[in-house]
Parts: structure tokens; C-alpha cells; sequence
């Protein structure tokens, strides 16, 4: 009974030392991964990929370019890593967004537009060491430039001449200084532009039904002017066509510009003779007599009076 009692005390000791040892294991495994938790959260230990760099801050301010690939270890209180600069080709979109931006053109036209830069970061001291925040900087030049010459054209111009606008755009960012006399945009943050396109450039949906509304007006004023150019010529040959008869009646009656007058007479004479044959009740027929040329008149008489003989002619009118 002894003996079983010493074998059981002796077992729960060796059992208690076992989860002692586990414990301390345990507590020296998460304090190592702590450690090294800590040492990676505060970058004391960084890695440098490649095509990419990082600007590392001394305490006495100094910013120095790191570009080496590989595993790099800094002073964890006395230096800060600032900044991670990716070294490949790198995209800047119009507006800091991918989705279509409202500017406005040369006539104060409103269209939406959406553009892409692709540049690569060449010298690291210019790019993150001379410049604070060189990505916000270079966002808003780039958007001024494009503003700037998009700004200067007409609405049709950039809706139908994509292809110049956008290769204007895009020696402006290479090779125009953002202010008269000084730098470029590359030799201000050390970059190389290395494409610029404009992926969209259309109307708003009002400014699209005007478009549609004015070329349907357009067209309806070409279809009246067409029509009236025909009428016009239809006239000009008729009137032709109705002086050449007039002048063939002429030489074969053998009429001078003299003699038109008593001809006018005649014909006049004739036009109301015939409407007095036409009609013969109800009218009453006055006879102006006149010197030079004289017209019988025909009117109608009155509603209501009745039928009166014709007025005879006088006999002084007559010897006339």
C-alpha cells in the first residue's frame, strides 16, 4: 500500500514537471514570436524586391535611398523607413479615378473625359528624397496640363480628333515646362513619361439630344433650301421661257415698244368686254371716256336694284 502511494505521488510529480517544462516552452515560443513580430511591424528588419526601393529617415533628418535588393536592418528607434517607392511602370489616372471626369471646353461645352499615364520612376533622390509627397504633386500638374489643353479645344474637335489631342497632350507632359522657363514634369520628380491615353471622350446625355436635336434641324433647313433652289429655278425657266414667247408674238406681229401701250388697251378692252358677255343681268356698264386711252368698266350692281338699261353715250362724247 506504501509502495503504491509513493509510485502515485511519484508520477503526479513528474506529470507536473512535464506541463511545467510545456508552459515555459510555450511562454519562450510566443515570446520569440512577439520579438519578431515586433521587429517586423516597425520595419527594424526590411526586405528591398526587386524594382522596387525604399527612402529610410535618419534622426538627424538625413533621407537616404536604399535600392539594394535583399534583407536590409536599421537602428529601430533611431532611424524610420519612410517610404516604399515601386520602380517599375506605374499608371496616374485623370481626377485620381478611373471613372469619366466632367471638363469643360473652348466654347464652355461640358463633356466627360477619363485618362491614363503610365511613367517609371528613374532618379530616386528627385523623386522621393527632393520631393515630400512627390505621387499627390505629380497628380495634381497632371491634371492641370491635361485640363489645359483639352480646355483649349473646341467640343467638336475633341470629339472627332481624339488621335491629335491625345499626342498634343502627351509631348505637353514630356516636354513642356509646367511654368515658363523652368522644369518638366521629368526633371522635376525624375520620371520618364512613358504613354498617355485617353481612354473616353464623349457628350453628357443632355448635351447628346441637343447634338441629335440640332442635326435633325440641320437637316430639315437643307431639305427647305433644296426645295426652294428647285422652285427658284422652275421660276427662272418659266419667266425665260414666257419672254421668249412674249418676244416671238412681238416679231411676228410685228409690234414696236411704241405701239405696246394700244396693244395693253386692246387686250384690256377685250377682257372686259368678255366678262360682260359672260354676265349680262344684273350689271351695269359705265363708259369713262378720255382723252388718251380709254377702258370700259364693268361692276356689278347692287343687291337688291333692280335691272337698268345701259347709259347711252352723249352725242359731245361721241363727236369726240
Amino acid at each position: 500500500m506504501k509502495q503504491e502511494l509513493q509510485s502515485s505521488l511519484l508520477h503526479r510529480a513528474r506529470l507536473k514537471n512535464l506541463l511545467n517544462k510545456a508552459l515555459l516552452l510555450l511562454l519562450a515560443v510566443a515570446l520569440v514570436y512577439g520579438g519578431v513580430a515586433m521587429i517586423y511591424a516597425s520595419k527594424t528588419i526590411y526586405k528591398i524586391r526587386k524594382n522596387y526601393a525604399a527612402i529610410l529617415e535618419t534622426l538627424s533628418g538625413k533621407r537616404i535611398a536604399i535600392t539594394e535588393v535583399g534583407w536590409h536592418v536599421r537602428l529601430p528607434l533611431f532611424t524610420r523607413l519612410e517610404l516604399e517607392v515601386p520602380l517599375m511602370n506605374q499608371e496616374m489616372h485623370l481626377g485620381n479615378s478611373s471613372e469619366p471626369q466632367r471638363i469643360m471646353s473652348k466654347g464652355n461645352v461640358a463633356l466627360w473625359t477619363s485618362a491614363m499615364l503610365t511613367f517609371r520612376i528613374r532618379d530616386l533622390d528627385r523623386w522621393g528624397i527632393e520631393n515630400r509627397s512627390p505621387q499627390t504633386l505629380l497628380q495634381a500638374e497632371f491634371d492641370g496640363i491635361v485640363k489645359d489643353v483639352m480646355q483649349s479645344e473646341s467640343i467638336n474637335e475633341l470629339i472627332s480628333d481624339r488621335v491629335r489631342i491625345k499626342e498634343q497632350i502627351y509631348r505637353a507632359l514630356k516636354d513642356r515646362p509646367i511654368n515658363e522657363g523652368g522644369l518638366t514634369l521629368g526633371q522635376k520628380y525624375g520620371i520618364e513619361i512613358i504613354s498617355f491615353i485617353l481612354r473616353d471622350t464623349r457628350y453628357g446625355e443632355k448635351l447628346a439630344e441637343a447634338s441629335e436635336e440640332k442635326k435633325r434641324r440641320e437637316l430639315i433647313a437643307e431639305a427647305e433650301n433644296y426645295a426652294a433652289d428647285q422652285e427658284a429655278s422652275q421660276t427662272r425657266k418659266l419667266y425665260a421661257a414666257y419672254t421668249e414667247s412674249i418676244q416671238q408674238m412681238r416679231q411676228a406681229l410685228g409690234i414696236s415698244s411704241s405701239n405696246e401701250p394700244h396693244l395693253l388697251n386692246f387686250l384690256n378692252q377685250q377682257r372686259w368686254a368678255s366678262a360682260y358677255q359672260k354676265n349680262q343681268q344684273g350689271q351695269n356698264t359705265f363708259v369713262l371716256n378720255n382723252t388718251a386711252s380709254t377702258v370700259p368698266v364693268t361692276l356689278p350692281s347692287p343687291v337688291g336694284i333692280q335691272h337698268q338699261a345701259p347709259v347711252k353715250r352723249d352725242a359731245t362724247n361721241e363727236k369726240n
